[in-house]
């Protein structure tokens, strides 16, 4: 295919994604564990809605959450929500997503850059130009040196959790260790202040989507603080850190030298953001649902917890408020496959029997909120429809688990499980799952906020962790290389392969299936290698969820982003009335 064709196809694949609520609803699940999706679904009635209506320009909208930032960094953020929140309020990147619900979300557009990428040389060349005006927070020019930079910055070892497509995608990164020793990369040029030029080891049709992410955003060399940068981002987005609390509070007030007509994306209708960190789950849920004060003009920033639904669902005035997006991601149990048991292959397929999903579906919310997951990859990269390769029952088997166990020779397993906080009610139903098959697990609860550094340092994993993965753009190349390639795995600041799972096979595969210049035969092969992976069972895919949100009844123009998971799209929230808003 000729790169524009190729680059149709990704696009459309991310339009897939924007369709993942339709697409989650088919995963082949039976029992308890289906989900009710659609008109039926009463978590699903605003779906691609944008609720309260039109903002007014003013006022200080308060963001409640549970915990801090993980990085606020742009080398460093590659959490969800942590994207949307960067992006679209502290840091521009090359390219973006547009902001608006459904569909129309999914389309790229122009950010910092022009347009979006020139291709060249097969599509192993990328070429952005800025555009002209386009300004930091102190007035100074936004340069593509500044974006050379922190591309750069994404490959030194002490700025740990980013993304990894420079390392994965750039020609000539073996060994690199980033900028602060004064080297720098030659397959990242810049000929001029607004010209930046990629060179790819191997063609990337969709480099346009891969430019949307926090690594492509601009971080001049004068403001390099290391570590520290992470609690004060130079603003090169429509806001500016006022002050910063860590674990506290976060003040954002407006960029006075953000220009509008240089960003259709961002309206940027509130005068302050103020998000207030620390806070219990069901305490933020029942702030919202009462609208009290300042907490009318309030959005809350991680999931509202399953125990709330009861207080939502069935109540009109509240449901308006509430937003429950597919997040096109898939939810699993990581073994560390480095270490026993779980290197061994037959006790890993015992624990895909084990599990209650089931169980685990109640405890994140029920049906209306959560469904079983079958496979890997997300409905979105698999054709709208999960595969079911190993047939398990939703409950699990559990007989067959102690007869996969005994044939091990590992029964009576004693193995450790950690998770963040949020999800000690998913971590006992694992725990009383495996129960049924002889398998005792120990349960650790992390705060949020140190949860991915505490797993992603091999010298702390535990035998089990407990995350999701998302695609960034929809391709299986954003999926299946970075949770399940063992050249990814990083002694601290590893991130997507919490498995430490390391296959020579799979690494083969992974490698014809990138070479592939044929987008849809790619696809398929993803699908194929999905299926071949769940054989060898390095993790357990568990659930597929909503991202279950309230908004205050204040609040103006809210809807959950399509590419973001399902969260709030800070570029277009607002207030319906600015005076009423406190702070």
């Amino acid at each position: 295919m000729t790169q524009r064709t190729r680059l149709a196809l990704a696009t459309g694949l991310v339009a897939a994604l924007a369709l993942g609520g339709a697409g989650c609803s088919d995963t082949g699940s039976k029992g308890k564990g289906a989900s009710t999706q659609g008109a039926a679904n009463p978590a699903a009635a605003n779906n691609g809605k944008i609720l309260g209506g039109t903002p007014v320009k003013g006022g200080t909208l308060t963001v409640l959450s549970n915990q801090d930032f993980s990085h606020l960094d742009p080398a460093r953020n590659w959490t969800m929500p942590t994207m949307d929140f960067g992006i679209r309020l502290l840091y521009r990147t090359l390219v973006t997503f547009k902001a608006e619900p459904g569909k129309a979300g999914s389309e790229l557009v122009p950010d910092l850059a022009t347009d979006l990428g020139t291709p060249s040389n097969g599509g192993r060349t990328w070429t952005f130009t800025l555009k002209e005006g386009v300004k930091y927070e102190d007035g100074t020019p936004i340069r593509a040196q500044d974006i050379k930079y922190n591309v750069e910055r994404s490959f030194a070892p002490d700025l740990t959790g980013g993304p990894d497509y420079a390392a994965q995608y750039l020609a000539g990164t073996e060994g690199y260790k980033g900028p602060l020793q004064g080297k720098h990369l030659d397959s990242v040029k810049t000929p001029d202040d607004r010209t930046i030029v990629f060179e790819l080891k191997r063609p990337v049709a969709e480099f346009s989507a891969t430019a949307t992410l926090p690594t492509f955003a601009p971080v001049p060399q004068s403001q390099e603080k290391g570590t520290q940068y992470d609690a004060r981002p130079f603003s090169s987005g429509p806001y500016k850190i006022e002050s910063y609390d860590r674990d506290k509070k976060l003040v954002l007030v407006r960029n006075e030298h953000w220009d509008a007509k240089t960003d259709p994306v961002r309206k940027a209708y509130p005068d302050k953001f103020v998000v207030v960190m620390g806070l219990k789950g069901g305490q933020i849920d029942d702030r919202i649902i009462a609208s009290a004060g300042a907490d009318a003009s309030a959005v809350q920033y991680m999931d509202m917890r399953p125990e709330s639904a009861p207080k939502v669902l069935p109540k009109p005035d509240v449901k308006q408020r509430f937003l429950a997006e597919s997040q096109g991601c898939t939810e699993m149990l990581h073994l560390n496959n480095s270490r026993a048991p779980f290197n061994d292959p037959k006790v890993r397929q015992a624990l895909q029997y084990a599990v209650d999903k089931e169980s685990l579906v109640t405890a994140g919310g029920g049906p209306a909120l959560t469904e079983i997951a079958t496979a890997y990859l997300p409905p979105a990269l698999s054709g709208g429809k999960q595969a079911d390769t190993l047939k398990i029952p939703p409950a699990g088997d559990p007989a067959k688990a102690k007869e996969l166990l005994k044939a091990a020779g590992k029964e009576n397993l004693k193995v450790s499980l950690s998770v963040s906080t949020g999800d000690k009610g998913k971590a006992e139903a694992i725990q009383q799952g495996l129960a049924r098959a002889g398998v005792q697990v120990t349960v650790d609860t992390v705060d949020p906020g140190a949860y991915y550094d505490v797993i992603g340092d091999l010298s702390t994993t535990p035998d089990m962790t407990l995350t999701g993965w998302c695609p960034d753009y929809p391709s299986g190349s954003t999926w299946i290389p970075f949770v399940f390639d063992g050249r990814t795995i990083k002694d601290k600041g590893n991130q997507g392969n919490y498995s430490q799972f390391r296959d020579d096979e799979t690494m083969k595969k992974i490698d014809e299936i990138n070479a592939m210049s044929d987008a849809k035969a790619a696809n398929q092969a993803w699908i194929d290698l999905d299926a071949a992976l769940m054989a060898k069972s390095p993790s357990i895919p568990l659930l597929l969820e909503r991202k279950p949100l309230l908004i205050g009844t204040n609040i103006a123009g809210a809807f959950g982003h399509p590419v973001w998971t399902g969260t709030i799209d800070y570029a277009t929230v607002g207030l319906k009335d600015p005076a009423k808003s406190q702070g």
